[in-house]
């Protein structure tokens, strides 16, 4: 499904953030991916999901290497890959609706006649009321932002799925729901789950195996 190998990767020529990345998730498999603050991890979720290009190394998604990155990326590599990350407020259109954020990815793929259906089922499924859609993402809470943003990760069915510490920001009734929702979409679609954090419990708890930020990479 997903393998990395030897990824460096970082925003300048010095001084990469990810060095040396060797990282193989099977399809339908899940694997948490310990680390703490400040050590790479949402570099390697952005190159995971296809939103970073690395700076040395290759990426493999479902057989097939990646050689082109974000809206430059295929539209069957950069469909199948779903993302969450820590702060919603940083990775949404603060001028969007809530309905619009969820049905965002349908409508850059051209198929917005799914949308209205797509994002009621969604909503409905992450626990999002019918009265928030309408609202801007100020106008909602941190757990309430997340929840869309979960939602807009599984418009598109991936087969892959990147938690970036998605459930840091959140409170633990909030966190056992919205991973609730991740492992009932896995146990209806097989898909695979990337889960990175800090909190060796959850991860522990949440996902097949774990790993460590010092077994996958270079110091």
């Amino acid at each position: 499904m997903l393998e990395l190998t030897d990824v460096t990767a970082g925003y300048g020529p010095k001084d990469p953030v990810v060095r040396g990345a060797n990282l193989r998730l099977a399809p339908g498999t899940s694997l948490g991916l310990l680390g703490p603050s400040g050590c790479g991890k949402s570099t390697l979720a952005r190159v995971s999901s296809l939103l970073h290009e690395p700076q040395h190394g290759r990426v493999v998604l479902d057989g097939v290497p990646v050689s082109r990155w974000r809206h430059h990326a295929p539209r069957s590599q950069r469909t199948c890959v779903g993302v969450v990350f820590q702060q919603p407020r940083t990775s949404v259109d603060p001028r969007l609706r809530l309905r619009d954020l969820i049905a965002e990815p349908l409508r850059a793929v051209g198929r917005r006649a799914e949308a209205r259906r797509a994002t009621s089922e969604l909503s409905d499924r992450v626990g999002l009321g019918a009265d928030l859609l309408n609202r801007r993402p100020h106008e909602v809470s941190d757990g309430q932002l997340q929840r869309a943003c979960l939602a807009r990760a599984l418009v598109l069915r991936p087969r892959l799925l990147v938690c970036d510490e998605m459930t840091a920001m959140l409170d633990a009734s909030t966190t056992a729901a919205l991973v609730g929702v991740v492992e009932e979409y896995r146990g209806e679609t097989g898909a695979a789950l990337l889960a990175i954090g800090h909190d060796r419990v959850l991860l522990q708890r949440w996902c097949e195996r774990t790993a460590h930020w010092s077994e996958i990479t270079t110091p």
